[in-house]
């Protein structure tokens, strides 16, 4: 088991090692994040232990369950699911960014907790870059405008964009969802608002992690590729590995 994941660790950071080299960018300039949801905590151990850091959980109730088994490791955890307003208190308990800030009573709620903590909190927007009704995330057009109303909550630190791209599908459908992200990120940049530079792009996954990094991603969020398949609800290791 442990074999595998590392085996899988060496495999996805010479696919981020090579597309980085393949676009002219510099590997260093691309994070890995583990998406965790439904792995075990003794499964993340041995990926911690093999020197990541960095975790994304999908819901409230699986960041409990691991924090007491996570808690004491050098980590940083990260919100990557759809966040409801009536988890936010517990939520962010255990991260230290929310990467799917996509509406303004989110935001609202978001910082009414944070100023009565008097904390601050990296926020990335979710953006539907590839305008699936299946996926949260504010429409692109309205990207521009959000940012400038969010910008009214001091609390809330906005460090980028995030978006899932379109999966199953040949990469000539996918690339056009990354590349909108960039686009976007492009865009913000021109209207020159105060505050707002060095914008990181959260895109890429098992599937698409290299078109991701050639569109300019920051942050790559992978989990398939390292753990296997995994199974809602349950703990199960599968020893096949996928992909």
């Amino acid at each position: 088991m442990k074999d595998d994941i590392l085996f899988n660790l060496k495999q996805v950071h010479d696919r981020i090692e090579n597309a980085c080299k393949i676009s002219g960018r510099n590997a260093s300039d691309v994070q890995l994040l583990l998406a965790t949801k439904t792995v075990p905590a003794e499964i993340i151990r041995i990926a911690i232990e093999a020197g990541e850091h960095l975790l994304g959980e999908n819901k409230m109730q699986e960041l409990r369950d691991k924090d007491s088994d996570l808690r004491h490791l050098n980590i940083e955890r990260h919100f990557i699911g759809h966040l409801q307003t009536n988890k936010i208190k517990d939520v962010l308990k255990y991260v230290t960014c929310i990467q799917s800030l996509d509406r303004i009573s989110l935001a609202q709620e978001l910082d009414k907790q944070l100023q009565k903590e008097g904390r601050n909190l990296d926020v990335f927007i979710q953006v539907n870059t590839s305008f699936e009704a299946s996926k949260f995330g504010l429409p692109p057009k309205e990207v521009i405008s959000f940012i400038k109303e969010i910008k009214k909550y001091e609390t809330l630190k906005i460090k980028g964009l995030m978006t899932i791209g379109l999966l199953d599908v040949e990469k000539e459908k996918m690339l056009p969802s990354l590349r909108l992200l960039r686009e976007i990120r492009d865009l913000i940049y021109q209207e020159e608002i105060e505050g707002i530079s060095d914008l990181k792009l959260s895109m890429g996954m098992s599937q698409d992690l290299e078109l991701a990094i050639a569109e300019g991603s920051n942050l790559v969020r992978v989990g398939t590729s390292i753990f296997g398949n995994r199974f809602l609800g349950k703990e199960i290791w599968n020893e096949n590995i996928a992909e």
